[in-house]
């Protein structure tokens, strides 16, 4: 008689549901990325402090991205393994690290490293906390989940911003105040990580490639891509608008510029909150129509240097960011697979920060052969058109609940 190994299953995360677990991973979840985008509107001050070119703050957001990735695709499919605390709670310290580290910021080499941690930091806890909150919702429901996950995450990039260009602005220390706040912020996050349920791990876990189950590649396809170009949008505004609004506005005030940000991302939050149960795939399309239209009048607002026009932009790119990605997340998160949760969510922030980073990259290059106004007209009409042919191939695709 032969003895048969069988191998145990992997861990197939149960609901644990309460409402106060449920907004304390929220707000660790907010404040984590507020974090990551406080040095948005320091970005100038800081080249001027450090002496270096707009094409240096490009490479400061691709090595962000160049840490996040990989810790993305790492600790999403880890957290499933071994379970979300013993992810979460380095991932709160380093994210901590990285505040203190563009604190302490001396030279352009600082702001390399802490970008690094935050990478890291955001990488790991992204995948894992958007399938905490899933676990945690009292009544089971991921659509509010993914509702709440995606609020939380872009009202984290639209309040770093704001937070560090008002303390910039009207307060001492502005290049360390606002990452010292920041620290303060992260301590109930690192709490409430603490305070999540210890799983018991049933089996090791290996390294392995990215995939996408069969049965999500479609869904994965067409609303990775929708994300992907909303937060190409995302990425334009963090890295290189502060300097265009700016340029158009003549001001230097370091609130202004980290609110025009903050104005963007405000109105896809309430974009979200407002199409809160509509049919994903309609949010992505009208979401989609609506980027297109907004780069448009951005391209336009800087060919006629017009302060108003931009404002204008700014606040249909945000609603449809808000759309496009609430409707892509959602259709995500419904059909991925609970003993792949995170592994898939990871895969899918892999798709949205390279949004956030690589495009503004290109930017930052074509930059230093023609103006910044030039530049970022250029990238709007090419991101326009994209988010035309998805929006088609989206129309195409056979309806899903």
């Amino acid at each position: 008689m032969t003895t048969q190994h069988v191998t145990p299953p992997a861990v197939v995360p149960q609901p644990t549901g309460s409402r106060g677990r449920f907004w304390a991973i929220a707000y660790t979840l907010l404040f984590l990325l507020t974090g990551t985008n406080v040095p948005t509107p320091l970005y100038r001050g800081f080249q001027q402090q450090f002496g270096f070119s707009p094409l240096m703050v490009t490479l400061i957001f691709a090595v962000y991205v160049a840490a996040l990735v990989p810790s993305l695709l790492i600790f999403g499919p880890l957290s499933d393994a071994l379970g979300r605390r013993k992810v979460l709670i380095p991932a709160v310290i380093v994210a901590a690290l990285g505040s203190a580290a563009f604190a302490m910021a001396t030279n352009v080499a600082w702001l390399f490293g802490a970008r690094l941690l935050q990478g890291l930091a955001v990488g790991a806890a992204s995948g894992a906390l958007t399938a905490a909150l899933n676990e945690a919702e009292p009544t089971g429901n991921r659509r509010r989940a993914a509702l709440v996950s995606t609020v939380a995450s872009v009202g984290g990039l639209g309040t770093g911003p704001l937070l560090a260009g008002i303390l910039a602005q009207y307060a001492p220390a502005p290049y360390k105040l606002p990452f010292i706040v920041e620290i303060i912020l992260l301590v109930p996050a690192f709490i409430a990580v603490l305070l999540l349920p210890v799983a018991r791990p049933a089996t090791k876990w290996r390294p392995r490639r990215p995939s996408i189950p069969p049965s999500v590649r479609g869904v994965f396809g067409t609303s990775g891509t929708a994300s992907f170009l909303a937060f190409t949008v995302v990425g334009l505004f963090l890295a290189l608008v502060p300097t265009y609004v700016t340029k158009l506005s003549g001001s230097t005030n370091l609130a202004l510029a980290g609110g025009a940000v903050t104005l963007m991302l405000a109105c896809s939050c309430l974009a979200q909150l407002l199409s809160y149960g509509k049919q994903a795939r309609i949010l992505q399309i009208t979401g989609l129509a609506l980027l297109a239209t907004g780069l448009v009048l951005l391209a336009v607002a800087g060919g006629i240097s017009s302060l108003p026009l931009l404002l204008v932009a700014t606040v249909i790119g945000g609603v449809g960011q808000g759309m496009a990605f609430l409707g892509s997340i959602t259709e995500v998160n419904r059909t991925a697979p609970p003993d792949r949760h995170a592994d898939v969510i990871s895969s899918f922030y892999v798709v949205v920060y390279l949004g956030v980073g690589v495009p503004v990259i290109g930017v930052g290059l074509l930059a230093r052969t023609i103006p910044l106004l030039q530049a970022v007209q250029w990238f709007s009409a090419v991101i326009a058109v994209l988010c035309l042919i998805d929006l088609i191939a989206l129309s195409r695709r056979k309806q899903t609940a």
